[in-house]
């Protein structure tokens, strides 16, 4: 399955979801069709540890998949080349601010890491106070990947409102 031409977006993202090298094709599937529900765009950022083709994405639930507004880039350099860095937001077990101590705006980019080893310590110490955490009891290690990109997506939603859905 190709990528999207860039001259016909699916909608205007509210804001951007980044997946820096995802492993678990499910996951994917379940942040895509996140995204698709809250209108934010999808980045994958190489390497995947899953093919893109139409077998694979049906296999990893992504029955939405034609209704995102997503993009494959190659690296995290590519990445920065294309949104702007000062919008990120890096999510980590490991930051001291909890995502809810923060006002999100239209725009804003959060970025997860990989299921196993999260994100690299190079990009968390680019910018330590744009790292934020989601709290979570001492009796869990962490989150699954596609709960906490809900959590964040969500609470941005809230904070942002989104027109088309009613979250009374």
């Amino acid at each position: 399955m190709s990528q999207p031409e860039n001259n016909s977006p699916k909608y205007e993202p509210l804001f951007h979801v980044v997946l820096h090298q995802p492993e678990i094709p499910p996951n994917t599937g379940t942040v895509g069709r996140t995204c698709v529900a809250v209108g934010a765009k999808l980045w994958l950022v190489r390497p995947l540890g899953f093919q893109i083709d139409e077998k694979s994405l049906r296999r990893a639930g992504l029955d939405y998949w034609q209704h995102l507004e997503w993009e494959v880039v190659d690296n995290w350099e590519a990445l920065t080349q294309r949104l702007d860095v000062s919008r990120m937001w890096m999510l980590t077990k490991r930051a001291e601010i909890s995502f809810l101590k923060v006002d999100f705006q239209k725009g804003d980019v959060f970025v997860f890491g990989c299921e196993t080893a999260g994100l690299p310590d190079s990009i968390l110490n680019q910018r330590p106070e744009r790292n934020l955490r989601i709290p979570t009891r001492p009796q869990v290690r962490s989150l699954n990947l596609s709960c906490s990109v809900g959590v964040i997506a969500y609470q941005a939603v809230r904070q942002l409102g989104l027109p088309d859905v009613s979250l009374d």
